[in-house]
Parts: C-alpha cells; sequence; structure tokens
C-alpha cells in the first residue's frame, strides 16, 4: 500500500479502469451501447477540459495581477505559466480529470442498465412503510410541506437541488487547479470517484425508484419548478428506455436507494473540514449540503433510509480516498524502554531544560 500511494492517483485510475471494464463488460453482455452522458455545456468530455481551461486561466489572470498588477499583463501571466505549471502539474490535473470522467460515465452506464438486470425488482414499497413508521405514520415529505410550505419553500430548493449538478465538476475543476499540493487534488478526485462507485453497488443492493415516482399523489401539490420537470424528463426517458432499451438512445437515471447527492455534498463538506479551507467555505458546504438533504426528501427524490445511507456512503469515501492518497494519521512509535541508566553532565537548568526538550521533540 505504501507503493501504491507514492503517486496520489494510482488507486483513482486503478478505480477507473475497473469500473470501466465493468461497464463495458455489461455493454458486451446486454449488447447495449456505452453512452455519454450530457450535461450542462455538453457531454463530460467537452465540459471538463472546459471548466479547467477557464480555471487555470482565471488562476494565472489573478496570481498575475496580484503580484504585478495590470502593467505587463500577458508577460506576468506567461512567466508565473512557465515557472509553476510544469509537465508534473498538468499530468496530475489530467489524471484527475479522466480517472473522474471514466468512474462517471461507467457510473451513469451501469445505473441506467440497472432495471434491465434486476428487472421487476423494486422495495419502494417496504421503504414507503419504513419512512412512515420512522415518523409515526406521517410521510416525511408531507411534514416537509406542511412545515415549510409549498410555496416558495419549493422554488428556493428546486434552485438549490439544481446546483448539485454544475457546482460538482466546478469544485472538482478549482480543487485540482487552484491546489498546488497534488495530494490534495488526488484525494478529492478519488473521493467523488468512490462516491460514483459505491452509490452505483447500493443501487442494485436496493433497487428502487424513489417516493415522487412511487406514490405520485403525494406530491401533486407542489408547484411547477426546475425539479418538477427534471423528474418529469427523467420518468419519461425511464419510461422511454423500459420500452426498448436496445432502440433507445436515452441514458436511464432513475434510482433513490443510496441517495448520491447526499453522499457527495457530504463528503465534499467533510473534506473541505478536513483540511482546513476557509472558513466561509466550510460554512458553505455544510449548509449545502443540510439543504440538499432537505430538497431530496421535500421533492420526493429519496426515502429516509436512502439519505442515512448516501451520508454512510460520503464518509467511506472520504475516510478510504485519504488513506489510499497518503493523508491517513501518522501513528506514534512507541518509545523504546531505557534499559540502562544514562550519565548526563551537569548542566544549568534553563540548559538542561532545552535538551530534554529537544530530546522529547
Amino acid at each position: 500500500m505504501t507503493r501504491l500511494r507514492r503517486w496520489p492517483y494510482t488507486f483513482a485510475m486503478a478505480l477507473a479502469l475497473l469500473v470501466g471494464a465493468a461497464a463495458v463488460v455489461s455493454s458486451l453482455y446486454l449488447d447495449l451501447p456505452l453512452r455519454d452522458p450530457d450535461g450542462f455545456l455538453g457531454p463530460s468530455y467537452i465540459r471538463l477540459p472546459l471548466l479547467v481551461l477557464g480555471f487555470i486561466g482565471g488562476g494565472l489572470l489573478v496570481e498575475a495581477v496580484r503580484r504585478h498588477g495590470w502593467r505587463n499583463l500577458p508577460t506576468s501571466v506567461v512567466d508565473i505559466a512557465k515557472k509553476e505549471w510544469n509537465a508534473h502539474r498538468l499530468l496530475c490535473i489530467g489524471a484527475g480529470l479522466l480517472s473522474f470522467y471514466v468512474c462517471y460515465v461507467a457510473y451513469r452506464n451501469l445505473k441506467s442498465v440497472l432495471p434491465v438486470f434486476r428487472e421487476g425488482t423494486l422495495f419502494d414499497q417496504q421503504l414507503f412503510r419504513l419512512d412512515q413508521w420512522l415518523m409515526g405514520g406521517s410521510t416525511p415529505a408531507v411534514v416537509l410541506h406542511e412545515l415549510l410550505g409549498t410555496g416558495m419553500a419549493a422554488n428556493l430548493l428546486s434552485i438549490a437541488y439544481l446546483a448539485y449538478l454544475p457546482l460538482i465538476p466546478i469544485s472538482l475543476g478549482a480543487v485540482l487547479v487552484l491546489n498546488r499540493r497534488h495530494a490534495v487534488g488526488a484525494w478529492y478526485t478519488t473521493m467523488l470517484s468512490l462516491n460514483w462507485v459505491l452509490g452505483t453497488i447500493s443501487y442494485y443492493l436496493l433497487p428502487s425508484v424513489g417516493p415522487v415516482f412511487s406514490h405520485p399523489d403525494a406530491f401533486r401539490a407542489l408547484p411547477d419548478t426546475g425539479v418538477r420537470q427534471l423528474q418529469e424528463s427523467l420518468i419519461d426517458t425511464r419510461l422511454d428506455y423500459l420500452s426498448n432499451p436496445v432502440g433507445s438512445d436515452s441514458i436511464q437515471g432513475v434510482a433513490a436507494f443510496a441517495s448520491l447527492h447526499v453522499s457527495v455534498t457530504f463528503a465534499a463538506a467533510l473534506f473541505m473540514t478536513l483540511t482546513k479551507q476557509n472558513r466561509a467555505v466550510r460554512a458553505i458546504t455544510w449548509i449545502f449540503f443540510a439543504v440538499t438533504v432537505v430538497a431530496t426528501i421535500y421533492f420526493g427524490w429519496h426515502y429516509l433510509l436512502d439519505d442515512i445511507a448516501g451520508i454512510g456512503i460520503g464518509g467511506a469515501s472520504v475516510a478510504l480516498s485519504a488513506w489510499v492518497t497518503g493523508h491517513r494519521r501518522a501513528r506514534r512509535r512507541p518509545v523504546a524502554a531505557v534499559s540502562e541508566p544514562v550519565s548526563v553532565p551537569a548542566a544549568k537548568p534553563a540548559d538542561s531544560v532545552s535538551r530534554t526538550a529537544g530530546a522529547i521533540l
């Protein structure tokens, strides 16, 4: 394991190869093509490089202005790029992007074929009854609707929930580009990749579609928001895919257990805390995590157990990624017992204290 951590991206690249191979084998076995999921700014292979180029350019400009002001800005940018953006740094950024991209695309494709592998298997009724039991007979989403209302709260929670989609690649680009410690970038990249992989495993262990799709009547009172439109799009895509998995061009994206919105936001907040980021950044990430948890229940994306499992996946991803990238806390070595008395020359009190402290340190 020590050799594995010599280059902090070793585990992430190995994980990407493993889960990528699983997606390819699945595709060949089912005779279904692999598909690249689109997002804002287009496919992932376009979106991520664009974000990184934007961060690199922005970071260079800010650093050049901070050091030399606005005069001779082009010369300053070129000088900083030559001195600080070496091949090793670019290699680490590329490795981080590539491993993240492969794990994410594999996750989306394995999630898409879940209804084929686990045909007719859903645990929504059991999870819904568990929710009501935990809430003393009430439905958690309905309780939130009554508590928060279905007007302004719905629109604000919708904005927060949808912000997750662009914030994840943006946060990855920021950590990779703006952090000079390559091992920290590897930690964050590996953490995100593990979330995709562990989340995929959880989908197959307990297939479900979520309260809004299994019990839609509980969500009729919600207004038309971006989340509502996304849910309608996802269920239409799922039905289209299930009608003809081979002929459909869609990626099926409905799966409830466990909540990766919760796992990723929790992992990100925990990561920002452990790496001692700016206090404002830490506060924002924890608030965003809390709002995300509320939104997943409010809109019926997830059951309570989904969110609990998401927190577990997020915590496990942070811990495991820290270990494989060399961020495990070093253990103190036991102090050897003294077998024979040692004669110490006489010294002044202050000098003696100094020497003793030096020996301990």
